[in-house]
């Protein structure tokens, strides 16, 4: 996997992150729209499968007043090459 350096977390100078368990642990959230739960979920399930991801976590919102008002965050890290680790 080759990283796009335009993509990083920037932390303050001096910041400390030590700590294995209490440190900060990046990752990514996308979104997933749909006029019920059902194909909200379909489209994160048709996305996950084609990526090389580790899923962390999921949340639902509904959007009162939209077309597609389902909403589900897909929380993840990526998955590396042995190589890249």
């Amino acid at each position: 996997m080759v990283f796009d350096p335009n993509f990083c977390l920037d932390v303050p100078e001096g910041f400390d992150d030590s700590d294995a368990e209490t440190g900060v642990h990046p990752m990514a959230r996308k979104l997933f729209l749909g006029a019920t739960a059902a194909d909200a979920f379909r489209k994160a399930h048709e996305w996950l499968r084609e990526e090389r991801v580790r899923l962390v976590d999921v949340s639902w919102d509904v959007l009162d007043g939209e077309d597609e008002p389902y909403t589900l965050s897909v929380y993840f890290t990526f998955e590396l090459d042995p190589e890249d680790a």
